[in-house]
């Protein structure tokens, strides 16, 4: 995965958010990732590749602050929405 793809994906999925309860978790994240590689027809790249090139960008791993916005963001939420009877 290269560190470039994780940036382009944290530039058009994410933005900062400083409350707690808007804040994705690690695998909520990851997540995200995975819908935006759908979206932009990409082949995502492991957990482990993720959590490292996140890392790289500076992100903190236990806390990244970060809430999803965007295309993949529908995605994400449409994907991971319980299915209604």
């Amino acid at each position: 995965m290269a560190v470039s793809e994780i940036g382009r994906f944290l530039a058009e999925a994410t933005v900062p958010d400083t409350d707690p309860t808007r804040c994705l978790g690690l695998d909520q994240l990851f997540g995200l990732y995975i819908s935006w590689c759908g979206l932009n027809h990409h082949a995502p790249g492991t957990e482990a590749d993720f959590r490292a090139a996140i890392k790289q960008h500076g992100i903190n791993l236990s806390a990244p602050g970060l809430r999803k916005t965007g295309p993949a963001a529908m995605d994400y939420i449409l994907a991971t929405y319980p299915a209604l009877p």
